[in-house]
């Protein structure tokens, strides 16, 4: 039976993390005077751990086969690593905090990802009704602590992010191993897999695409602060983004029986062209930012549901866990380092309209990657 409701928790607890931090830890170290350099290579440990742990991890899980023991040492080791934070407010202190969080943290996802690829089986068209429960526990944690923080200080976020990781540490404890039956690709190695042609478009457009989210995973917060809005304001549109998010998971089985998945990345890739100029010069109308914020359904929700389901295709079999921690690793990882770190040394210098100018080139450029290297005869299956 397929174990709903522990799956559905962890990814709960795992977003809610994220937003209780990324959009709330930058306002906390903007208010302890750091420039914003210093604020994008603290958050960019996040996107350079993505790229070394996962595929470690993953090796290290495919090895062995203790994918569960993994999840459960990475989410005790994630919240002694944020535990540092309370002790110093220093750079080198939360440096190392971050790293090592970062390091542990980014190891569970990929390997619960394949987890749950494993117990769905041949109803993979579930995944979404799984995953959604990722953004409610986003909503709840971004919406309650923007009110929050409206009248506490910022560093009473340190505190409400702690708790949601020992809640993460919770549902690790009762995740369930799920057995993986023969595949027809079992034989198949990576190196094959990667000379596919459809297979690298995918790996390169995903890095892309994460690189022209950096700026807004870093300074979106920021942005909206220092053009007045308030933190509870912050927290809706947020909140407004995941609400786009969580109507296309819902929403994916009929799409993407509509549509080619192919087709569903070109258009998110478009959507992200458009959302990052929005975002970037139309700061100052409510309207113009709302509806940037509903187009995170397309340049998230639909791009990773598309994504995430092909990677499962590809790379099937014992190349499950490796394939989820590749795809992290050049995405969220590579791709979200380069778009973060370009942001914080352009934000002061170029100012922040042409820094998410910067975030619409990366998605024109893996708009023109996927359409290319990606032909779209047979672009409806794996």
């Amino acid at each position: 039976m397929l174990p709903y409701w522990r799956l559905s928790g962890y990814y709960f607890f795992y977003f809610a993390f994220i937003g209780a931090f990324s959009p709330y830890f930058t306002l906390y170290l903007q208010s302890l005077s750091f420039s914003a350099s210093d604020i994008a290579i603290l958050m960019s440990l996040m996107q350079v751990m993505r790229i070394v742990a996962p595929n470690l991890w993953g090796w290290m899980a495919e090895r062995t086969g203790m994918r569960i023991p993994i999840v459960r040492g990475s989410a005790l080791v994630s919240l002694a690593g944020f535990s540092l934070f309370f002790y110093s407010t220093e750079f080198g202190w939360i440096f190392f905090g971050m790293a090592l969080m970062a390091f542990f943290w980014s190891a569970a996802l990929p390997l619960v990802e394949s987890i749950t690829f494993t117990h769905l089986g041949a109803e993979v068209h579930r995944y979404g009704s799984i995953r959604v429960w990722g953004s409610v526990g986003f909503i709840g944690a971004v919406l309650g602590i923007g009110y929050a923080l409206d009248f506490l200080p910022i560093s009473a976020m340190l505190w409400m992010a702690a708790l949601v990781l020992a809640g993460i540490v919770g549902c690790a404890f009762v995740l369930p191993e799920g057995v993986r039956p023969p595949s027809p690709r079992d034989n198949a190695s990576l190196q094959q897999t990667l000379r596919r042609p459809e297979v690298r478009a995918l790996l390169g457009a995903c890095f892309f695409m994460s690189a022209a989210h950096g700026a807004l995973y870093v300074f979106y917060s920021i942005h909206l602060v220092d053009n007045g809005y308030g933190k509870s304001v912050v927290g809706w549109m947020w909140t407004l983004g995941v609400l786009a998010e969580v109507v296309v998971f819902l929403w994916m089985p009929r799409l993407s029986g509509r549509w080619s998945l192919r087709t569903i990345l070109l258009v998110a890739f478009v959507a992200a062209v458009l959302r990052f100029v929005l975002i970037g010069w139309g700061v100052g109308s409510v309207a113009v930012l709302l509806f940037a914020q509903l187009l995170h359904g397309a340049t998230f929700g639909a791009f990773h549901s598309a994504a995430i389901t092909l990677i499962n295709q590809w790379f099937a079999g014992r190349l499950q866990a490796q394939g989820q921690a590749l795809y992290g690793s050049l995405s969220f990882g590579a791709g979200g380092m380069l778009g973060g770190l370009l942001s914080g040394f352009t934000w002061e210098g170029l100012g922040p309209q042409w820094t998410y100018t910067m975030g619409s080139g990366f998605a024109l450029t893996g708009l023109v990657w996927l359409f290319r290297g990606w032909k779209a005869e047979g672009a409806s299956t794996a």
